[in-house]
């Protein structure tokens, strides 16, 4: 059974040495890189790189030089990877804390309707029209492809 975050930075705080924290929670730790979770949701959602960077509307050689690891992603633009592989709301979650990016927060207007859109197995184009139909910035927007 997972850990809660708040679970293991109560046993972060007890444990005498980090080796001994790092030993005993190993399999709650993130352990890949974004890369390698990128490839596994590809065989887990039986996907091809062109399936998904179509779906996800980023350019193509941008989207091969992301699952290749030679451009790191922005939020946004892994977000709408997201969408691509059609992820549910705990993998998008797991992907981004694997990025090292910030999580989807439902306190966030614009994250939560993001979220409401992976919920409701929404397309991006349609996250996409609501977000613009808010007021606020649709994902890809205004966006170097290039970053």
């Amino acid at each position: 059974m997972k850990k809660s975050t708040d679970k293991l930075l109560d046993t972060l705080k007890k444990k005498p040495t980090i080796e001994e924290y790092l030993f005993e929670n190993s399999a709650e730790l993130i352990d890949c890189t974004t890369v390698q979770a990128l490839g596994e949701l590809l065989e887990k959602k039986k996907l091809t790189k062109a399936e998904v960077i179509r779906n996800a509307n980023i350019d193509r050689t941008y989207g091969y030089q992301i699952f290749d690891g030679r451009k790191s992603p922005s939020r946004d633009k892994l977000i709408m990877i997201c969408f691509g592989l059609k992820l549910n709301l705990e993998e998008t979650q797991r992907l981004l804390k694997i990025a090292g990016l910030r999580e989807l927060y439902p306190r966030d207007s614009r994250d939560a309707i993001i979220s409401f859109s992976i919920l409701h197995n929404m397309s991006l184009i349609d996250a996409n029209e609501i977000l613009y139909d808010k007021g606020l910035k649709p994902l890809g927007e205004n966006e170097n492809q290039n970053k």
